[in-house]
């Protein structure tokens, strides 16, 4: 790629080297653009040297990092240039330039097919290297015919075949159905045969991608990975371009083990016995040394031997030679190989009979949990939790809470967890069990989850004999000067329940217990005061004959919590207050409580619901798991032991999966109406309520979800009477699904905060709980079968508006009865706007049901309140001029609010109230910042003008640095105050007073229209 001759380029390449700072280049590559933008318009003058010296300049200026929007067919056109300089540069550029999609590829298909079938092997080389980097669909429907005889053809040199087998290994990615299984199933043995290490490497890659799509087809493939193993490991005609460290060709011996993963077993003795003779020669010849990349590659081939030999099921021998290495290997200094052996050795535990091997390096694996590095601490824990049985159980658990104070914040919520998971399986008694988690919630309350104590009141309360040992226990931590709130809430059920069996002993007296408990009630949460009432009655009921200055004492506390503001404490109180003046009725009404029904624990149940990554049975299990959907299926029965789920947000990197809706198609899908599309009878299911069959996993705030009969939805009036400015009445169809929740509400609470029901019907319950982060939002549909049968054909097409950069997971075609589906979603703010995203939703149980719901991805997220005083805020509200970037505006048809509702309604939209900086009292300022990737960091002000003696108008201004913000934000913020009806106006006799003006029916449908009208 001789550059020399280029003169003008190589004084470009100076310039741009040479500029002082970024705002000089950018200069200098503008000002080059436009001349070749320029140049390229006189296409006809140009030369085929200065086109391609031109094409090099915009590659260069690409690789700055710069967008180049054009010049791309020029780039093309050079393929089809007869000589190789020029056609050089088209393929390069090309493909750099272009991706799969782009419409400019379809004219270069005939320009490469021929280049491809020519006779010319350099020509051929650009062409295979170009569709196996950037060949899409279109490409292989085309090109794999002559491709695959490239492949097999004995006349080309192995060069043109190693990348004929890299570009056919691209196509079939793209379209599998190019490649006949039954074809190929004798060519793919026959390239097995290659003696080039270059051919037989590419042709081992594509037999990898076609064994884990059907392995059926290739089993005469199988004795030929056996033989290239063989070979290499006997270091038979290995060339010495392809040693690497002194180690035969590791790349090949990696993908000929990985390939011969996909097979479930190996039926011939003699090819299996060949095989495991070379497996257990890498197993002995590998050892650790002082060079890095000799290290790096011999551990590659080692490990994914490991991995052949799980898959296998190798003789006892074999696989305690491999813990044995691995053993040695988590003893090591170099950190990336002890992560490696404790991953493999967690890996292992799936295996039978070697669990027993594994617990002889239990001490050095417990050392591992001190290791500076926080993954290897993290692989460490998850091989303790695996390898822990009714024999170790004890002493993995104490060292997990010995481990606990020191622990990293990050893994203490996993930590506690499993521990708890642990003592729970494994409890040689339930005195233990009570001690283990006692100490885990003294030791780690801020990351314990309300579920272990309360698996701690189930076993105290269905087991009679623990009753005593509970109550005293819980009555020694209370002396502790300090302790957890979560350890305050177990001590005081328990005590509350199971007091009076510590009657005679000194200090639990029930004076001496409501005593103790009452001291630490001014530290504790709003949440936790009413526990603590109920356990200051069972104390109440407990001491009989009653203490007179006991029963005052409690009697004071229920008159202090009577006119509490928490409606749980003050109805507690007040019901508490008056049971307890009942007398002996008392004994009856507050009785001890009953046993609870026998159940699966939730704590294993959640753990049993996601399964580590670090325990899967073979390396296949693990492809198959990097190959499915991004959405994560939580079922009541999922197998296998594992890590319960974080339940935490996170970004996920997906797919697009839906292209820019038009214009018309956005305004065709209006929220609210589910269509069934071949309605069908169909037998109505259960009741049953989400909450209680997803249990923790359901989503927060489902006080949405009402009785059918009190929230059934029959027509559009109930969203009429909400005055939500972003509610569109939806045309209603003829046939609908009922939804039991009211969507319009359910919308616009979602557009206040980030966690909900979005929309519920008998069949299905969809949720969303979001985070957003300046321009960015992380958001995750939860998408609940409420069936005892699976909901199939589910679909979900996602209609994003121009301003938002939308990314949605895959979702599962079918939902598992009593299941529950997370779809992570990721916004990106690109500009400001008020358009709103559509979700398309369809599904089938009996009928084909659709719906189409708006997601609450509104203006509001992406704003951030911020408090100004008056020496920052005036400087920046007189450095901003007139319109555009100022904007004023009388707003008229205002909803009466109080001035003290209108700034909570400020407050909750993310515009912060800055009081006391308008003089007059009857005024609002509020400040925000606005983040997107347009404006970036955007300082937003508002300034409200009301007139106390017509709260129906008030006067808007409202400031920023771009005229687009402005705009957006005055009219979303007037879409808050102003009450636009939605619905038909009632005919009325009474003359249409001259302040106001008559809408006309034909407009009730149009809210721009009506607004319009309004104002």
């Amino acid at each position: 790629m001789a550059l020399s001759g280029m003169r003008g380029l190589s004084v470009f390449i100076s310039d741009v080297r040479n500029c002082p700072n970024k705002e000089q280049e950018r200069l200098r590559v503008d000002k080059e653009l436009g001349k070749i933008r320029t140049r390229f318009k006189q296409e006809k003058a140009l030369t085929a040297y200065e086109k391609k010296k031109y094409v090099w300049k915009m590659l260069y200026i690409y690789m700055l990092g710069y967008d180049v929007d054009f010049g791309h067919m020029e780039a093309v056109s050079l393929i089809s240039a007869p000589k190789y300089p020029e056609k050089q540069v088209g393929y390069i550029v090309t493909s750099c330039l272009l991706n799969e999609n782009h419409d400019f590829l379809r004219l270069a298909i005939n320009t490469v097919r021929c280049d491809i079938i020519g006779n010319n092997e350099t020509f051929q080389c650009l062409a295979l290297t170009l569709v196996g980097n950037i060949g899409g669909r279109e490409f292989a429907e085309a090109l794999a015919p002559d491709v695959q005889k490239l492949l097999i053809s004995s006349s080309c040199r192995p060069l043109v075949r190693k990348k004929a087998a890299l570009c056919l290994l691209r196509l079939f990615r793209k379209n599998p159905d190019v490649v006949n299984v039954d074809g190929w199933s004798d060519r793919m043995s026959q390239l097995l045969d290659e003696r080039d290490l270059g051919v037989l490497t590419a042709s081992m890659s594509l037999l990898v991608a076609l064994v884990s799509n059907s392995h059926e087809a290739y089993w005469s493939s199988l004795p030929k990975c056996v033989k290239i193993l063989e070979r290499i490991a006997r270091n038979q005609d290995i060339p010495q371009e392809y040693t690497y460290y002194g180690i035969p060709s590791p790349w090949l011996q990696v993908k000929t083990m990985r390939a011969l993963q996909y097979f479930p077993t190996i039926e011939d003795p003699n090819t299996r016995r060949s095989l495991f003779e070379v497996l257990q020669r890498i197993l002995m010849g590998t050892d650790v040394v002082k060079n890095v990349n000799k290290n790096n590659a011999s551990h590659a081939v080692l490990f994914e031997a490991l991995a052949l030999v799980m898959h296998l099921d190798a003789e006892k021998e074999m696989m305690s030679q491999c813990v044995a290495l691995l053993g040695k290997f988590i003893a090591v200094r170099e950190p990336n190989i002890r992560y490696l052996g404790l991953e493999n050795m967690t890996r292992m535990l799936m295996v039978t009979d070697v669990q027993d091997i594994i617990k002889r390096y239990q001490a050095q694996i417990i050392t591992s949990l001190k290791d500076p590095d926080i993954s290897i601490r993290r692989r460490a824990l998850d091989l303790l939790y695996g390898m822990c049985d009714f024999s170790n159980a004890k002493d993995i658990v104490e060292e997990l809470l010995q481990y606990l104070s020191s622990a990293d914040f990050a893994m203490r919520e996993e930590l506690s967890l499993k521990a708890a998971i642990l003592a729970e399986k494994f409890a040689p008694d339930l005195s233990w069990y009570i001690d283990v988690i006692l100490q885990l919630i003294d030791k780690a309350g801020d990351f314990v989850s309300d579920d272990i104590w309360f698996r701690v009141v189930q076993f105290v309360t269905n087991n009679e004999d623990l009753q005593p040992y509970a109550a005293l226990k819980a009555r020694e931590y209370l002396d502790k000067s300090a302790i957890h709130e979560t350890m305050l809430k177990v001590s005081a059920y328990i005590l509350g329940e199971y007091s009076h069996l510590l009657a005679r002993r000194p200090g639990c007296s029930p004076k001496e217990i409501f005593s103790i408990i009452h001291e630490k009630l001014p530290a504790v949460s709003t949440s936790t005061i009413p526990l603590l009432l109920s356990t200051y009655v069972k104390i109440l009921m407990h001491s009989q004959p009653p203490d007179p200055e006991l029963v005052r004492q409690i009697w004071a506390v229920f008159s202090k919590y009577e006119s509490c503001i928490d409606a749980e404490t003050q109805q507690r109180a007040i019901e508490y207050h008056a049971l307890s003046m009942k007398g002996a009725a008392l004994m009856d009404v507050l009785a001890e409580m009953p046993k609870f029904p026998e159940r699966q624990s939730i704590l294993i149940k959640k753990a049993e619901a996601a399964e580590a990554d670090t325990a899967e049975q073979s390396a296949i299990k693990l492809r198959a798991q990097q190959q499915t959907s991004n959405a994560l299926v939580l079922t009541d029965q999922s197998p296998a032991n594992g890590a319960a789920p974080e339940n935490k947000l996170g970004l996920v990197k997906i797919p697009t999966i839906s292209e820019e809706p038009t214009t018309s198609e956005r305004a065709a899908h209006t929220n609210g109406a589910l269509t069934i599309v071949d309605p069908q009878p169909t037998s109505v299911p259960s009741p049953d309520v989400l909450g209680d069959l997803l249990g923790p996993l359901a989503i927060e705030d489902s006080s949405g979800a009402v009785p059918h009969s009190d929230r059934t939805i029959s027509s559009d009036a109930d969203e009429s009477k909400n005055g939500d400015a972003f509610a569109v009445t939806p045309v209603e169809p003829s046939l609908t699904i009922q939804p039991i929740v009211n969507i319009a509400e359910r919308f616009h609470a979602l557009c206040l905060k980030d966690s909900g029901v979005l929309y519920e019907d008998p069949h299905i319950q969809i949720g969303i709980k979001a985070e957003w982060r300046v321009h960015q939002g992380r958001l995750v549909l939860f998408l609940g079968n409420k069936n005892t049968a699976p909901l199939t054909s589910v679909k979900a097409l996602l209609l994003p508006p121009s301003h938002l950069k939308m990314e949605l997971s895959l979702v599962p075609e079918i939902i598992p009865p009593r299941a529950q589906v997370q779809c992570p979603l990721e916004i990106i703010n690109l500009h400001p706007s008020r358009e709103l995203a559509v979700l398309d939703f369809s599904y089938l149980f009996g009928i084909n049901a659709n719906v189409n719901l708006r997601l609450p991805a509104v203006l509001n997220k992406f704003l951030q309140p911020i408090t100004l005083t008056a020496e920052e805020f005036f400087p920046q509200w007189r450095s901003l001029p007139g319109p555009p970037l100022k904007l004023q505006e009388v707003v008229r048809g205002v909803k009466l609010m109080p001035l003290g509702e209108m700034a909570n309604l400020f407050n909750s939209l993310h515009l912060m109230v800055c009081s006391g900086l308008d003089p007059n009292s009857n005024n609002l300022i509020a400040c925000t910042t606005f983040f997107s990737e347009k404006t970036r960091a955007m300082l937003c002000l508002i300034r409200i003008e009301t007139d106390p003696a017509d709260r129906t108008q008030l006067r808007m201004t409202v400031a920023s640095g771009d005229p687009t913000l402005t705009f957006e934000l005055k009219e979303f913020i007037k879409e808050q105050l102003v009450y636009i009806p939605v619905g038909p106006v009632p005919a009325s006799s009474a003359p249409i007073p001259p302040s106001q003006t008559a809408i006309p029916t034909s407009l009730a449908s149009d809210p721009g229209a009506l607004l319009a009208a309004l104002l």
